[in-house]
């Protein structure tokens, strides 16, 4: 076991079949890969019931973990059955981030995979939802799965940003093609690049002179032969090559659904103040990407 790949799990404490299970099933089966699913359970009412009665609440909880268990196992007696190793794991904690944070890192899994929840702007303006710390500090790949068309990805997109590499961490570009080759490899899926560049500030500062074109002109040259190199590095054919101008987020939300891409995969980084509000492109994917996302911290070490 101890050189068997593992993958985790992580399942919404409600007891029903989510797509992540599917996309985790379908995963370790192309991987080989031995899955672990694990819950972090807890029920508000159940919790303060203790209030009253100590020992009525220990048998409630037990008999509601007792109940979530076994649901979980008939969830992996069907996984079971497609030759791969899974095990299982419930969980009682209030605050599962922390536990979940430890858990990983105790468990040292190649890759966490986990539901994509999609909150409200007012939700994220006050809140600090569990996939956004997860994404901020998972150490290692975390695949948020919205939604699953296809079990096994058949195309997978990297972007990537070969510029501004003051603002990102040395050679996140090659780390994020290189999961996504992986990946697609695996799955035998085809393997898309894009890089999203947006050059209306030229225009901004034109004045009203009439050269930011020429300027635009140049610098769009430039972009695109800098990103034809790193294409040409990975031996990505040239149809599946997007250099397109304007707002990442919403330039990657409409190519994964004109194109039909299942991942998503691209790099973290730390936002800064002024962009604190609107978070970074993966942040603003995770509230509205209808595919799913699988995200290469930076920050951790590069296995």
């Amino acid at each position: 076991m101890a050189d068997t790949e593992r993958l985790l799990l992580i399942a919404t404490p409600l007891m029903n079949r989510t797509p992540a299970f599917d996309r985790a099933a379908a995963l370790a089966r192309v991987r080989s890969a031995a899955l672990h699913i694990v819950a972090f359970d807890y029920v508000e009412g159940i919790a303060s019931a203790g209030l009253v009665n100590e020992t009525a609440i220990n048998e409630m909880r037990e008999g509601y973990l007792h109940s979530h268990r076994e649901w979980l196992e008939e969830e992996a007696k069907g996984i079971r059955h497609l030759g791969i190793q899974v095990t299982t794991e419930v969980i009682w904690v209030a605050r599962p981030f922390e536990e979940i944070l430890t858990y990983i890192q105790e468990l040292k899994p190649s890759m966490v995979i986990k539901d994509l929840q999609h909150e409200s702007w007012l939700t994220r303006a006050f809140f600090t939802t569990l996939d956004m710390r997860l994404l901020h500090d998972c150490p290692v790949p975390l695949h948020l799965v919205a939604k699953v068309q296809h079990g096994i990805p058949r195309k997978i997109l990297a972007a990537v940003d070969p510029f501004r590499l003051e603002d990102q961490f040395e050679h996140l570009n090659d780390r994020i093609i290189t999961t996504a080759e992986t990946l697609a490899e695996q799955c035998n899926a085809q393997l898309h690049l894009l890089y999203v560049y947006d050059l209306s500030y030229i225009y901004a500062m034109d004045g009203g002179m009439g050269e930011a074109s020429s300027v635009v002109d140049t610098l769009y040259e430039k972009e695109s032969e800098t990103f034809g190199r790193l294409a040409d590095s990975y031996g990505v054919p040239e149809d599946r090559r997007h250099l397109i101008m304007g707002n990442p987020a919403k330039v990657i939300e409409s190519l994964v659904v004109s194109a039909g891409i299942d991942v998503v995969v691209l790099g973290t980084v730390h936002r800064d103040v002024m962009n604190k509000l609107m978070g970074s492109t993966t942040e603003q994917l995770a509230n509205h990407l209808p595919s799913s996302l699988l995200t290469v911290n930076p920050r951790s070490a590069q296995p």
